[in-house]
């Protein structure tokens, strides 16, 4: 009695090795992918951790001089979360724009306003006052008397508008930390490339609330670098059992 020839032993291992390529393929192709993923978030990892120590060191040193750091602004240098303090009298006085955000608290605005320099490279700065909710963002009115004593608070960088970011409204209201363009509706002349996030003095009166840097930043890299590698690990476990399950059939 002749073997059937789709059950010989030759015949099994021809159709083993044309299930075992294709999968093998997709398996290498995924692995390497989950594989680079863990990778990148090991990366963020180092990245997101030097940036907190960073952000920590800087809230607790003292001030420096606004056109101090701006010069190292000017040589290129990173200045952001950098903690500074400067002169700023018409803080009060002058004219306001608001940027959009969504926060803990809700829909609101951060209320900007421009103050000039007078020492280093640029003749002005974006001030980011804090936080006001949509109503009272939307009635908030610069007036006050002028601030005759320093303002503190931390610098930090700008970021233009995207194709997604809506166009900013008549109403003076931004969807983005566009300096150039928030500067110039401003009236502000050669604009700093950061923001002064005002952390002190703290409003007197119904104001916006500085919140002049993160302090909840996450840090949950590890978490996804370990969901990656097992993810990359399932993958070869799954394709190395259906394998065995295979050779034995």
């Amino acid at each position: 009695m002749s073997a059937n020839p789709e059950t010989a032993p030759g015949a099994r291992g021809a159709a083993l090795h044309r299930f075992a390529l294709a999968p093998l393929i997709f398996v290498v192709i995924g692995f390497a992918i989950l594989c680079g993923l863990g990778v990148w978030q090991v990366q963020r990892l180092a990245w997101k951790t030097q940036l907190l120590a960073r952000i920590a060191a800087l809230q607790t040193a003292p001030p420096e001089p606004l056109s101090v750091v701006l010069n190292r602004v000017a040589d290129k240098v990173d200045v952001d979360f950098t903690h500074v303090a400067f002169h700023c009298p018409t803080l009060e006085e002058t004219p306001t724009a608001r940027l959009y955000v969504v926060t803990d608290q809700g829909v609101g605005d951060r209320i900007i306003t421009a103050c000039p320099l007078n020492a280093g490279p640029f003749k002005s700065i974006l001030v980011d006052r804090g936080y006001l909710e949509r109503d009272a963002a939307a009635a908030f009115k610069a007036a006050g008397p002028p601030t005759a004593g320093l303002i503190v608070g931390a610098l930090r960088k700008g970021a233009a508008a995207t194709a997604f970011t809506p166009a900013h409204t008549p109403t003076q209201e931004w969807f983005s930390r566009d300096i150039p363009g928030i500067a110039a509706s401003l009236g502000a002349p050669s604009p700093a490339p950061v923001f002064f996030m005002l952390e002190s003095p703290r409003p007197t009166a119904a104001g916006p609330t500085p919140a002049p840097a993160p302090t909840d930043i996450p840090n949950n890299h590890l978490g996804y670098a370990i969901t990656w590698f097992g993810l990359a690990a399932a993958l070869v476990g799954v394709y190395t059992a259906t394998l065995l399950r295979r050779r034995k059939v």
